[in-house]
């Protein structure tokens, strides 16, 4: 029995790969117990994805007042919906439940979070700042650009895991998209504005994401294709895979710290100690700074890997 549900567990993760530590070690057990729970009250990924939602807009309001008490409640409370946001994941896995409308909720999750908190955060400097209540379009203009920047790294951060995974396990283990291919199904599942509009709307965002996350990747675009050229059966030889997961493999702790955890850890300090805005300013500076790092190191993985394949090393 306890090595079953060891087993199941294990089930529940993405892969070891893509995993963060504290995932492991603090939301990924939680995430599996709450996901248990579900599945034998049958209730669905996308239903936790939502309570997460409101659990984290929940989180941000409570980090509107100047009172550290306050803020610690909003802690908790956004614990709490990153606990959901990790069940929702691991029941889909468990239950082999996935659709790409829960994929869209989960992505929007963290987004619906983040903007109640940068709001908060505004609102709060602010009120209670001398300085930020006489020149308030300064706070307000800081969070609208790390908000975009804060979005892009964590699209970046899902592209590059999801590309990470589909060497890794396949493509049934991978979420990876591509523009093209959404578009196709867009129109052959003949999706419209006027009849399936909720739908049609989710999945113009999400084909807008798509495409901002391949502007930003064009050598890891030249590799796929030239991957589909050399393999139209889609069959890349296992030495490839091999290969590049390795190459791969050190930029995955880059991808784990643009996430959630080191995110929040520098917004609870900046929370501790009383100053919130200092959050935007390590994000505007040490994250961004990763974004490109990340992006450059990836880029020059894909250039490699490309070049192989055109020598015919594979």
């Amino acid at each position: 029995m306890k090595q079953s549900l060891k087993d199941d567990y294990r089930r529940s993760l993405k892969s070891m790969d893509t995993e963060e530590g504290i995932d492991l070690a603090f939301y990924r057990p939680i995430g599996y117990m709450w996901a248990r729970l579900a599945a034998r009250f049958g209730v669905s990924p996308n239903a936790i994805t939502i309570a997460a939602i409101f659990l984290g807009i929940g989180a941000g309001v409570l980090f509107y007042f100047p009172d550290l008490w306050i803020n610690v409640a909003g802690m908790l409370l956004l614990v709490w919906a990153n606990s959901f946001d990790s069940a929702d994941g691991q029941l889909a896995r468990m239950t082999h439940s996935y659709s790409r409308i829960g994929r869209i909720l989960d992505g929007l999750c963290g987004d619906f979070w983040f903007a109640a908190i940068y709001i908060a955060i505004v609102l709060r400097e602010n009120s209670f700042s001398p300085f930020f209540s006489e020149h308030h379009w300064i706070l307000w203009l800081t969070a609208a650009v790390t908000g975009m920047c804060h979005t892009k790294q964590a699209a970046m951060a899902d592209y590059y895991r999801q590309f990470h995974l589909y060497f890794l396990k396949g493509e049934d283990g991978s979420e990876l998209d591509s523009a093209p291919q959404l578009r196709r199904q867009l129109e052959d599942a003949g999706i419209t504005w006027r009849r399936h509009f909720w739908k049609r709307l989710s999945m113009a965002f999400y084909l807008a994401y798509t495409r901002q996350q391949e502007a930003t990747a064009p050598a890891m675009q030249a590799l796929c294709s030239q991957l589909r050229e050399r393999f139209p059966n889609g069959r890349i030889p296992q030495s490839f895979r091999e290969d590049f997961r390795r190459a791969s493999l050190p930029l995955m702790k880059f991808t784990n710290i643009l996430s959630f955890n080191w995110r929040v850890i520098t917004l609870f300090t900046a929370l501790f100690i009383g100053q919130p805005w200092l959050y935007f300013l390590v994000e505007l500076t040490v994250f961004n700074a990763l974004l490109v790092y990340m992006i450059i190191r990836h880029e020059k993985i894909c250039k490699r890997f490309t070049n192989s394949l055109r020598n015919g090393l594979y």
